[in-house]
């Protein structure tokens, strides 16, 4: 039936509340401890957003508040269901996943980034995902090493766990 039909709701609320679902990474769910830690609570809080907005009385509202952390369910689930956990490095003697390493850029600046997983990387706290282009050329890379990222060359100046 359409909605055209249906008295509670008009076209545009149901498209409203009709969100698309998050994009599902092709790559492998690694994830530190941390990561998968705030992935649970991301989920909790997903929930509690769902369970406050089933609570409203006006329909049209109640949909529109729900879409957004219903669709956060369904992402935040299948993340937590396809996660793989990975142990924090036992040696600093090479760029790992789960290693902060430190780098000089050609320009003078020295960045430093934890490499993590793609649900908790965040480059403006210091945290970089292990399929970003910069983390994938590090990988594996020890002290003193130089890598082409672009037109840019990085020197690994420290690797720590």
């Amino acid at each position: 039936m359409s909605v055209a039909f249906v008295k509670e709701e008009s076209a545009e609320t149901a498209s409203e509340t009709l969100l698309p679902d998050r994009p599902i990474s092709p790559h492998p769910n690694l994830v530190t401890e941390a990561g998968l830690k705030a992935l649970q609570l991301q989920l909790q809080q997903a929930r509690e957003a769902y369970d406050a907005a089933s609570k409203i009385e006006d329909v049209n509202e109640r949909r529109r508040e729900a879409a957004g952390p219903l669709r956060d369910l369904r992402y935040l689930a299948e993340r937590l269901r396809t996660a793989q956990v990975v142990p924090d490095p036992t040696s600093s003697d090479t760029v790992a996943f789960g290693s902060t390493v430190t780098f000089s850029r050609d320009d003078g600046r020295v960045q430093k980034y934890r490499i993590v997983g793609e649900d908790e990387a965040d480059p403006k706290a210091g945290s970089i995902s292990y399929v970003s282009p910069v983390a994938r050329v590090l990988m594996g890379k020890a002290v003193g090493d130089v890598v082409s990222v672009g037109d840019q060359e990085l020197e690994i100046i420290a690797i720590s766990q």
